[in-house]
């Protein structure tokens, strides 16, 4: 399966840099971000695919932020949308220090979390499962 990412790199003053569609393998995010590496901060929006990211930038000393979803859309929501206009969107924000962010956990801890946030949707689903038998007999 191939999957790709759009990134965009912004100088301070706002000018883009680089700003293309690419594989999300580790070894062509390492190559294509290489000239830029010296002050580059890595931002991506929290979605299911941001580990892979946060690992990479941790593994190289790279500076890494994640963003809030939510948040996020919150404040560039507009009519038009696609990955490679959010990509532009999520530089600037973080450019002009509005970037909502939202905490990265750690390789360590994922696990634990996911397994959590599993059992937390188990239970829930239980408790309406028997909130319906029980109404259902009344």
């Amino acid at each position: 399966m191939y999957v790709c990412m759009y990134v965009c790199i912004m100088d301070q003053d706002g000018k883009i840099l680089f700003h293309k569609n690419m594989n999300t393998k580790r070894e062509i995010f390492l190559k294509k971000i290489a000239p830029f590496r010296e002050d580059l901060c890595v931002s991506v929006e929290c979605m299911q695919s941001w580990y892979w990211v946060a690992d990479t930038c941790r593994d190289e000393n790279i500076h890494f932020v994640l963003g809030h979803a939510l948040e996020m859309k919150l404040i560039h929501g507009s009519k038009s949308k696609n990955d490679k206009i959010d990509a532009e969107r999520i530089t600037t924000l973080l450019r002009n220090h509005t970037f909502p962010m939202a905490y990265a956990y750690p390789r360590e801890m994922r696990s634990t979390r996911d397994l959590l946030r599993r059992r937390i949707n188990m239970v829930r689903k239980r408790t309406d499962h028997l909130a319906h038998i029980q109404n259902t007999n009344n």
